[in-house]
């Protein structure tokens, strides 16, 4: 197998177009209301899907908007549900800029979901220094509310080193198996941390060689070993295993990915 064959094509132009201007106003929107600023650039970072480089055009668009931590204090002080209460506010900054679109808190993020399909997920959190750089605080209005926490630079990072390491192999894997997830098996669950966590472990020293080559030296060989990974690690799909996030060694729950994880594995090795 080449590389071309191999590899998917990400975002089209198109929609990095709608998602660069729908990121500006919903920044100016946030700033506005949170920092007193009509920047369109300052205070929020592209994560999930996006900030790893492993989306393609059917990705959610996941924003972390980053707020005052005054507003952490105050959130915080709230009797039952300040996360909920946070998740609202943040609605309603959106809102204000977008009035017929469809907005709803969800969990842990403000969700902004567009009539043409392109869906935003606004994930407010709060700066805090740590021993690995820098975290972030995040509000969880699950529960009666808590607050966990990320390191989205830190698995940033991670990804682009082994990227390189391995001449985009990582990148062109997860994409690939977002493709198949799409177009075979878009009825099941299959979060994208869960495959760019999976492939970055199992994958080992792979790498494309040389230009328009591929990772083995027998066709099916990379492949395979992803199989097989996920095959020793779940004793063939029984059970959900530990997994950890690229970089920040965050825990990452397989449970509700897991099976259409081994059918997305399962084709590629076909």
């Amino acid at each position: 197998m080449n590389r071309v064959e191999f590899a998917t094509a990400g975002v089209d132009s198109e929609t990095r177009s709608k998602v660069s201007c729908r990121y500006k106003r919903i920044t100016r929107a946030v700033n506005g209301e949170f920092w007193d600023s009509q920047s369109e650039i300052e205070h929020t970072l592209q994560v999930g899907s996006y900030g790893r480089g492993t989306a393609t055009s059917a990705s959610d668009l996941d924003v972390l908007v980053s707020l005052p931590r005054a507003e952490y204090e105050r959130y915080d002080a709230y009797r039952g549900n300040g996360q909920s209460r946070l998740l609202q506010a943040v609605k309603a900054a959106v809102s204000a800029t977008y009035p017929r679109t469809n907005i709803r808190a969800d969990g842990q993020v403000v969700v902004v979901d567009f009539s043409d399909g392109v869906k935003f997920e606004l994930l407010p959190a709060f700066a805090r220094s740590s021993w690995s750089g820098e975290d972030f605080d995040y509000p969880d209005s699950n529960m009666g509310g808590r607050w966990l926490s990320t390191n989205p630079r830190a698995e940033q990072a991670a990804m682009k080193e082994k990227n390189d390491a391995s001449n985009g192999l990582l990148l062109d894997t997860c994409k690939h198996m977002r493709k198949i997830h799409d177009e075979r098996f878009s009825s099941y669950k299959l979060s994208g941390i869960a495959i760019d966590s999976f492939v970055y472990h199992a994958m080992g020293d792979w790498r494309w060689i040389g230009e328009g080559g591929g990772p083995a030296a027998s066709p099916g060989a990379y492949e395979n070993v992803l199989l097989d990974a996920y095959n020793t690690r779940s004793a063939n799909g029984l059970f959900a295993f530990s997994l950890s996030s690229p970089g920040s060694n965050q825990p990452v729950d397989v449970s509700r990915s897991l099976e259409c994880l081994g059918k997305v594995l399962r084709v590629m090795a076909e």
